[in-house]
């Protein structure tokens, strides 16, 4: 399954079991065993909120060394704009581009060009009646997976047309092998904002394999730039951002995408948003919108959590670059020299299929049976929601009482109740909670971890 593997995950050396991180996920995949944080990974859809919320800097991303690009004669690296956003306005482009080349890449490449051949292929989605409305962009790969295990019913929605990433990949590829390149010494090496694009490329939705190499994390390359930064002229790079337009530069902001599609779209960010909206457009409650813009961070790619700069400065730089470019109308077909319709054709995506978490197992009989179980233990539970269990909320704990993965006495308020019925003695009920939280974890320590949004 591809939310199954493990692109993120947790030293045991740092965590401090502050529940911070099960409080902020989403999907309720984090839980607190043993005074540990554990992540479900099939209920993961790396949205980042656990790193975020991290006090201790505990969770960590899995990513590629650097080191392997030169495996390849012609290694292209291919970013997001919002990498551009992340450098003092003391530095040029041209710097930037330079330092990238310094760092051991041959060919540099912003993805968003050529923009217009995406929002062209978007627009025909758009324009077939046969498409459902709301039609869903899958920008956000965090938002895709959400989809598709929360409210599979909503799959059917999503625009099957690749990302930018894909887009320049294509392009990248085509452009040097106009050059005479061939296609097995191109590598091509995506520095990605967030965990869920790294999902996105080390198990694609909707498409067998992709087409992108390797996985640079953006912080990791941001560091590596400024060492090797040049403080005084470089060469011009320009040549290598003539298919750059403004929409391109703007369209991993919020709206960025929006305000091109439909005469109604919308634009939400933040992952919380996002589930409360899709909890109202699966039920029916929104009317009249023809395209949503969703995106799982707040301020969309400049709140990537591999990202150094401040997400508002971010968006700030992006929005006064983007004046400075033209529109994606205005770049013409001889300047961007491949086969258009070709390329086009290369960013349609296979079907996306639904990939619901079943919380209590694929059988429905035995799943009905669990469902009734876990209201009846609801009825118990005081309905505080604080955490105390290792669960994040009481129909958590509940369904992990079903699943066999939680028990009763779990529950401190239901120990302390026990106790003043004399059901088990407080001995009893401390050695409980020691087991879930750990034996030292009740002595007093001025220095502790986890205060109020430490990991913010």
């Amino acid at each position: 399954m591809e939310g199954s593997a493990k692109y993120h995950t947790l030293d045991p050396a740092k965590c401090i079991g502050c529940t911070h991180c099960m409080k902020s996920c989403p999907t309720e995949a984090i839980r607190v065993v043993n005074g540990l944080a554990v992540i479900d990974h099939d209920r993961c859809v790396y949205c980042g909120q656990c790193h975020r919320a991290c006090p201790t800097r505990a969770f960590y991303v899995e990513q590629d060394d650097l080191a392997m690009i030169r495996s390849f004669k012609y290694r292209v690296i291919l970013f997001p704009s919002i990498m551009i956003g992340q450098f003092p306005e003391k530095y040029s482009e041209d710097q930037i581009y330079d330092g990238l080349k310094k760092v051991g890449f041959t060919h540099v490449y912003e993805v968003e060009q050529p923009m217009q051949v995406l929002i062209d292929s978007i627009n025909e989605v758009l324009r077939n009646p046969e498409t459902p409305k709301p039609a869903i962009s899958i920008y956000c790969p965090a938002i895709v997976r959400l989809i598709q295990g929360r409210y599979p019913s909503l799959t059917e929605h999503l625009i099957l047309r690749k990302t930018p990433h894909n887009l320049a990949a294509h392009f990248a590829i085509e452009q040097l092998l106009l050059e005479g390149a061939k296609r097995e010494e191109i590598g091509l090496f995506y520095a990605t904002p967030c965990i869920a694009k790294i999902a996105s490329v080390k198990s694609p939705v909707g498409e067998r394999e992709s087409i992108v190499d390797g996985i640079v994390n953006m912080n990791q390359l941001y560091n590596e730039v400024m060492k090797v930064m040049a403080d005084g002229a470089v060469p011009e790079y320009s040549e290598e951002r003539k298919n750059l337009c403004s929409e391109g530069i703007i369209w991993s902001l919020t709206r960025g995408e929006s305000c091109h599609f439909g005469s109604r779209g919308i634009a939400i960010d933040g992952i919380h948003n996002a589930v409360r909206f899709l909890e109202r457009l699966e039920n029916d409650q929104v009317k009249g919108i023809d395209f949503i813009e969703m995106r799982a961070c707040d301020q969309s790619c400049a709140g990537g959590i591999l990202l150094t700069g401040n997400r508002f400065m971010t968006v700030e730089r992006l929005e006064r670059r983007a004046k400075r470019y033209p529109d994606a109308k205005e770049i013409k077909p001889e300047t961007i020299r491949v086969d258009t319709g070709e390329l086009k054709e290369k960013l349609i995506l296979d079907p996306i299929l639904p990939k619901p978490h079943f919380a209590f197992g694929k059988d429905r009989i035995k799943a009905m049976e669990k469902m009734n179980k876990a209201q009846r233990i609801v009825c118990f539970l005081p309905g505080i929601d604080c955490g105390a269990c290792g669960a994040p909320n009481c129909q958590a704990l509940a369904e992990d009482m079903v699943n066999n993965k939680a028990k009763m006495s779990d529950c401190t308020f239901l120990q302390q109740m026990w106790v003043n019925e004399g059901r088990i003695n407080a001995r009893k009920a401390f050695l409980n909670v020691q087991k879930k939280w750990g034996t030292d974890r009740f002595k007093a320590d001025c220095n502790k971890r986890g205060r109020r949004n430490e990991g913010f």
